[in-house]
């Protein structure tokens, strides 16, 4: 098995409450707010409140959160490096929402305008 998949793997399996504890830190160490967390992350999948904290609440792994998600169509406009990968470029679909959601969470912790977040065209 390459390093590759085995990474997809991980990722695949690592629940997203996991992880949600982390982006909220990030950003409120930042001054940014739990609200404008959520916005982004429903921006991202489409889901709404209830259905966010149900994931959250039932422990799903990213594979099932993003089974669950609507992509948002202007999702492709989002483009960096993270974790040293750029986003563009992950080819596995599941492992580059993941980052996605990296990205923007890391876009709103450094200050950036929400408008530019979510990408309005």
């Amino acid at each position: 098995m390459s390093g590759k998949s085995s990474q997809d793997e991980r990722i695949a399996k690592m629940t997203f409450a996991s992880v949600y504890p982390h982006y909220l830190a990030k950003v409120e160490k930042k001054g940014r707010s739990k609200e404008e967390l959520h916005q982004v992350i429903k921006w991202l999948t489409g889901l709404n409140e209830r259905s966010l904290q149900k994931q959250i609440k039932d422990k799903t792994t990213f594979e099932q959160f993003f089974r669950a998600a609507t992509i948002h169509p202007n999702a492709h406009l989002i483009t960096g490096v993270i974790c040293g990968h750029r986003v563009e470029d992950i080819e596995n679909p599941l492992t580059q929402r993941v980052r996605y959601l990296d990205k923007l969470v890391d876009e709103l912790a450094k200050g950036r305008k929400m408008e530019k977040i979510l990408r309005s065209v």
